[in-house]
């Protein structure tokens, strides 16, 4: 990756100049079966981005789960970048919102009081947790059927295609644009991307550079991003995430420990006040066994050492005694 960035082009992105940039947007496209693709610099400009492109004056309304990173984590971007009403729905099952959830809060009116529903937001994994593509089939349809725009923020969209949940272009179908992150567990140390039609990137091309996201010099960014997504995901390593995150999460539960969530991809939660121990405490007995965390989310990457990982059992060890004692 390091000698990719030392050996990329250093052209223009914001005139659509740089070779390294450009192939990488020609081969993601390809990738994931869209007409066209456009690099940003991060998930929420991603989704911001794509949200702002496909949204006009309000009102507008935008529907996903009460947990979305596009709702939670994203400084309410939604609403100050294009004036939208977010509605959070908590799922049922704890996991991902079904079909019938989607129809029963989607907003499909001509009554001036209701602020109807534009886009249908999915995020796949959430939490770690694949939304299945038969549900997102069924989501889609409905969503096309009533001239609702489907959007994926699909940051660990590659966990879901890796656990073997279905295949990028197909998961991609359903959407009409979709966000894909090149850091976390791929590995880059910047990066995401837009996927949809040419007339969509046309026009998110004006809102990235309206938000400040437009790039001199992008090789540095787009060559660091191809290597992640050749090496780590077509190169079959994000397995090894899952597999350790499996390991990990056996432990736990060997000890009498129990998870916020199922394990499906290569995050773990522990339910460390289950165990008896504050999330401050377990931060602090973190520190001790020269383990880094800020609570019981963890996520897994195959580079993680052995050494490392025998680190985790202590503190898991730590965790238990401290409740016998």
């Amino acid at each position: 990756m390091l000698n990719a960035i030392t050996s990329c082009s250093l052209l223009d992105d914001v005139f659509v100049e740089d070779p390294t940039t450009n192939d990488l947007e020609h081969f993601i496209s390809e990738l994931t079966g869209k007409e066209a693709a456009l690099l940003v610099l991060s998930g929420t400009m991603g989704n911001q981005v794509s949200l702002r492109t496909h949204l006009g004056g309000p009102p507008n309304a935008i529907l996903c789960d009460a947990r979305a990173h596009v709702l939670q984590y994203e400084a309410g971007g939604a609403s100050s970048l294009s004036g939208a009403l977010i509605r959070g729905v908590k799922p049922a099952n704890g996991a991902f919102l079904t079909h019938e959830e989607v129809v029963k809060n989607t907003v499909i009116t001509d009554d001036v009081h209701d602020c109807p529903t534009t886009v249908i937001s999915l995020e796949n994994t959430l939490n770690g947790n694949i939304m299945p593509l038969e549900e997102v089939k069924k989501i889609s349809a409905f969503a096309r059927e009533n001239g609702v725009i489907m959007h994926l923020d699909g940051a660990r969209l590659w966990e879901a295609v890796a656990a073997g949940a279905g295949e990028l272009k197909e998961y991609c179908s359903y959407f009409d644009t979709a966000s894909l992150c090149f850091s976390k567990g791929l590995g880059a140390p910047i990066g995401s991307i837009i996927v949809g039609t040419k007339p969509f990137i046309k026009r998110a091309r004006w809102i990235r550079k309206m938000i400040g996201g437009g790039l001199r010099q992008a090789g540095v960014v787009s060559s660091a991003a191809r290597v992640a997504v050749e090496d780590t995901f077509l190169g079959g390593k994000l397995k090894a995430c899952h597999d350790r995150a499996l390991e990990v999460a056996k432990y736990w539960e060997e000890l009498g420990g129990k998870l916020q969530y199922s394990v499906e991809t290569n995050m773990v939660w522990l339910d460390v006040e289950s165990a008896g121990v504050a999330n401050d405490k377990f931060v602090d007995m973190a520190k001790a066994r020269g383990v880094k965390v800020n609570g019981g989310r963890m996520v897994i990457h195959y580079q993680i050492s052995d050494e490392a990982l025998e680190r985790l059992k202590l503190l898991m060890k730590d965790i238990f005694q401290e409740k016998k004692i």
